[in-house]
């Protein structure tokens, strides 16, 4: 047992309580670099720095007496050479026969030292990756917010631009575009479902008087009256869109040919009747068909222009239906 002490992998001594070296092992020496001779009844502290002494003194001694031992306490002891020889002290009081003493154990800290100098640059590391992470982070929920907002900035701009694609920009009516489409898919649905409808087509009586007579200026001005002539007369549901010129358009979904009269005369009375700032009557010629078995857009078309030119030879400001020819 003793021989096992003596070469086991750990430093011993044992101190006095005033700490005076009384026995120690050939490990210990090995660890400081002395011989057993040069450390046997010597002062544990002629082999501390000043500074170890004064941690001995407010560390060592206060612990030892108070709880018995002393765990895990880290102290530098001087080899032979002067050298800091760094190491972890586990100490525990005995009494045994009327002698008392202090037992130490000593394991070298070299490679625990390393250890923690790996992992505190480690530490450091994963705390600057994870900065840099949460940099990037960042900046990425900036670049998503910018992005989002540039979407909605398109959104905004591709509804504006579809809008302006299908829209007048003078009288703020639909345009002969997206009249044309309505019209296509109302036809689809009367050949499906058999579903009626009628279409309007109107022109402003005498208008080139109006553009000698009074300048382009007040010539736009009748228009956009007109526009807001029929967006008043027209409900939500019914088409009213600017075809060319002073010519205008107005499909009447689920409107026969009586219902689709009445809504014409209902209009040439309200334009009629309208104040337009301007020395001069306007009125509106109107020409209306209704959906036949056998019609397409072309023939629709051609059957209210027909009743609108029907109704400029027979003295203008007047309805006429195809039917009625």
């Amino acid at each position: 047992m003793r021989e096992r002490l003596n070469t086991a992998p750990f430093g011993y001594l044992c101190i006095t309580n005033q700490g005076v070296i009384t026995e120690l092992n050939e490990t210990f020496c090995n660890m400081i670099g002395y011989t057993f001779e040069e450390l046997l009844d010597t002062h544990i502290e002629s082999v501390m720095s000043v500074s170890n002494k004064l941690l001995f003194h407010t560390y060592f001694y206060p612990f030892l007496h108070l709880n018995g031992h002393v765990e895990e306490m880290y102290l530098s002891l001087k080899d032979h050479e002067g050298k800091d020889v760094p190491l972890l002290l586990n100490a525990k009081y005995f009494k045994q026969d009327d002698v008392e003493g202090v037992d130490c154990v000593f394991m070298k800290m070299g490679k625990r030292i390393d250890y923690e100098q790996q992992i505190r640059s480690a530490k450091k590391h994963a705390e600057e990756a994870l900065r840099e992470k949460n940099l990037a982070l960042d900046k990425l929920e900036l670049l998503h917010n910018e992005i989002e907002k540039k979407q909605i900035q398109l959104m905004k701009l591709n509804t504006k631009l579809e809008k302006l694609s299908v829209t007048d920009s003078l009288t703020g009516l639909k345009n002969r575009r997206f009249f044309m489409e309505r019209l296509k898919e109302h036809i689809a649905l009367f050949q499906k479902n058999n579903m009626p409808f009628s279409l309007l087509i109107l022109d402003l009586d005498f208008f080139k008087k109006v553009n000698d007579t009074w300048g382009h200026l007040i010539g736009d001005h009748v228009l956009i009256k007109l526009a807001e002539v029929l967006n008043s007369t027209f409900k939500v549901e019914d088409i009213v869109a600017r075809f060319g010129g002073e010519e205008f358009v107005v499909l009447l979904p689920e409107a026969n040919k009586e219902r689709s009269k009445e809504k014409a005369e209902e209009l040439r009375r309200t334009v009629q009747s309208a104040e337009w700032r301007i020395d001069q009557i306007i009125t509106v010629s109107i020409g209306v068909a209704t959906m036949q078995n056998g019609d397409s857009d072309m023939t629709i078309m051609e059957n209210a222009d027909l009743a609108l030119y029907a109704s400029k030879e027979n003295g203008r400001n007047r309805v006429t239906h195809k039917d009625d020819l």
